[in-house]
């Protein structure tokens, strides 16, 4: 598992290692409206999924914000934003930020992505959260980039993800 910390001390994650190249795991989410989400609601398009720990923290506001600016420039992209907020908070968020251009989605029932994607945090202070990390997933459902982000207050390098989507 790649190494992250908080401030500077370790976290552990549970899941497997996402590489570049491999098929993109399957993932079940919620949406603000309590559908679900899934890589299929997406077909035919480049996805940017970010995963955070908190709609509700600066550094994942910036992020959020940053790829909503983004998305507006990137044509066939849809930008994901994965949380363990539940669905009501990020449309509340959502709607307060005018991030009209990300599908903000809740992993709060099963963890799927977190477990999925291997960024799931077990135990500490964000114990259940979602690490930073920023995958690009292709079309054709492969990975084409990803960033675990080594210190989850730090903002992701937006430049490798934007390029790896165009």
């Amino acid at each position: 598992m790649p190494a992250v910390t908080l401030k500077g001390n370790p976290v552990t994650l549970s899941g497997g290692e996402i590489k570049v190249g491999q098929a993109a795991p399957e993932f079940k989410v919620q949406k603000g409206d309590l559908s679900d989400y899934t890589l299929a609601s997406s077909p035919g398009k480049t996805r940017i999924i970010a995963s955070v720990p908190s709609l509700d923290t600066p550094v994942c506001d910036t992020e959020t914000k940053r790829f909503n600016q983004e998305a507006a420039k990137l044509a066939n992209v849809e930008v994901v934003c994965v949380s363990m907020d539940l669905p009501f908070g990020q449309k509340r968020w959502c709607g307060a930020a005018s991030a009209e251009r990300v599908v903000a989605v809740s992993d709060h029932r099963d963890a799927s992505f977190g477990k999925n994607y291997g960024v799931l945090i077990t135990g500490g202070p964000l114990d259940r959260c979602l690490a930073r990390a920023v995958f690009v997933v292709g079309p054709d459902n492969k990975v084409k980039h990803v960033e675990y982000v080594k210190e989850i207050t730090a903002e992701p390098n937006y430049e490798a993800a934007l390029a790896a989507a165009r």
